[in-house]
């Protein structure tokens, strides 16, 4: 009987450069195409839960960055990246 992939779910916890990184792992693994189609399955699984983590911590740091912008004073002043989007 077939061994049966083991499932790994990645923990939303996880770093982006430590999902990353395991999100390239798999890619190159894909890639070979020396993988079984149940572990290509499973792969392919745990990569689309990566790439959700990859993509939400991509979203909350947009939301942390500020843009330096000139005041009329000629001051520097700091405006969130959500707010200029709204003017």
């Amino acid at each position: 009987m077939p061994k049966k992939p083991a499932s790994t779910t990645p923990d939303a916890s996880l770093p982006y450069e430590a999902a990353y990184a395991r999100l390239e792992a798999l890619v190159e693994s894909l890639e070979s195409g020396e993988v079984s189609l149940a572990d290509l399955v499973a792969k392919f699984e745990e990569g689309h839960q990566l790439l959700k983590i990859c993509q939400n911590h991509l979203r909350a740091a947009e939301l942390k960055i500020e843009k330096l912008k000139i005041d009329d004073a000629g001051e520097p002043s700091f405006t969130p990246l959500d707010e200029e989007s709204e003017s």
